[in-house]
């Protein structure tokens, strides 16, 4: 099997090495907009807890029946730290190594982590924003409060935005780094093979 450029294991152990980041970055943040809170609200999720006007927006969603956030909803803190660090470590594995055969194993794996979470957090607000309490204060039937997979959701006078923060950001350019190193690695090897 072929080796790794040299520059690939240059670019793949910058990159590994970027993961540590997520350990003090806040990977995913949700926030809320509504008349009453021109500001609006903030709530960030990181590898191992949540911050932000939680509290705040506790005290709202107790309006509508919707259960309080806290650290305890998710048990996903409990690994998230040790996965990443497994991932970092991963990464590092095709530049020690010099073989192709890792890097598509640390794509692959990082794809399917990135879509395993977004299906995660998908599930968590399905459940969050359908199960709610029928003795709530406001009660309009048929009604669910979700919040958006990514992106902007009008819900009721707020409203909410969810996507990616600056950890996030990380995960997502670690991983189309990766890919895209490992289309490269596969394209120039084809060539090679080519050309004898």
């Amino acid at each position: 099997m072929d080796s790794l450029r040299p520059v690939t294991r240059i670019i793949i152990t910058l990159a590994a090495l970027s993961l540590g980041s997520t350990f003090f970055l806040p990977l995913w943040e949700i926030q809320l907009w509504a008349p009453q809170y021109p500001e609006g609200l903030n709530m960030k999720i990181w590898l191992n807890r949540i911050s932000g006007d939680f509290d705040i927006i506790n005290g709202i969603n107790h309006y509508i029946g919707m259960r309080s956030i806290k650290a305890e909803m998710f048990p996903e803190f409990k690994f998230m730290r040790p996965l990443v660090g497994a991932l970092l470590v991963l990464g590092l594995l095709p530049a020690l190594t010099g073989r192709r055969r890792w890097l598509l194993v640390f794509a692959g794996i990082l794809c399917v982590c990135g879509a395993l979470g977004m299906l995660d957090y998908y599930s968590w607000g399905q459940d969050y924003g359908h199960n709610l309490n029928p003795k709530a204060a406001i009660s309009v039937p048929g009604m669910s409060y979700e919040p958006p997979l990514i992106g902007y959701k009008s819900i009721l006078n707020f409203v909410a935005y969810s996507g990616p923060d600056y950890g996030g950001w990380v995960f997502i350019a670690v991983g189309l780094i990766a890919v895209g190193l490992t289309v490269w690695e596969q394209w120039t090897a084809r060539g090679k093979r080519a050309k004898k």
